[in-house]
């Protein structure tokens, strides 16, 4: 083995040694919270790619869809068709689009009263509020309710929550936050939104 290899063994080992220590000490059972958010694409992509992973083990989910569904993606398409999934597409199209406070207080709200039948129901392994913090930052949804929801939900439920500018309080209560960065999008291109890509 020469020199460069030995070197590059030696740091792996050292890193595996690191890393099994971290696993053994991770010995909490218990339902997360997990926040998409930031500018960047790909948010409802991967909270996606949680209810596929969640399927694959049995369990049961919810999709509460507050912003979209002025038009159908392919998502709903897909997932609609299992019957371990209960969606649920409960907007009416971007807030832009709209251009109504009231309605869309009134739909998001809607929307919030479905998640909450969701919140208490322990049969519920995973739970994707998908474009919440949008609802959240126009302030069409009191984020203190969110916040007890999801206090008091059943210990083992999962609970995923996309959109951008999600609020400091909903940061505070994740147990996981990822924040998407916008490099560059084709969209600014000129090139319209896709079938697989962004429907």
């Amino acid at each position: 083995m020469n020199p460069p290899d030995n070197k590059h063994r030696v740091r792996m080992q050292r890193k595996k040694e690191h890393i099994d220590t971290r696993i053994a000490e991770a010995n909490i059972d218990r339902g997360v919270i997990v926040v998409n958010t930031g500018n960047g694409k790909g948010k409802s992509s991967s909270a996606f790619g949680m209810v596929a992973r969640a399927l694959g083990h049995d369990m049961r989910v919810a999709v509460i869809q507050f912003i979209k569904g002025s038009f159908s993606t392919g998502e709903e398409t897909f997932f609609r068709g299992f019957p371990a999934v209960d969606y649920h597409v409960m907007g009416e199209g971007y807030t832009w689009d709209t251009q109504d406070r009231e309605r869309d207080t009134r739909t998001a709200m809607t929307a919030w009263h479905k998640a909450n039948e969701f919140l208490v129901n322990p049969k519920i392994s995973l739970i994707v509020l998908d474009e919440l913090n949008i609802a959240l930052k126009h302030r069409y949804i009191p984020v203190s309710d969110v916040i007890s929801a999801l206090r008091i939900r059943p210990p083992h439920q999962h609970v995923v929550i996309t959109g951008r500018a999600a609020p400091q309080e909903i940061i505070d209560v994740a147990d996981t936050v990822t924040e998407m960065q916008d490099i560059k999008h084709a969209f600014r291109a000129g090139v319209t939104a896709q079938l697989g890509i962004e429907l």
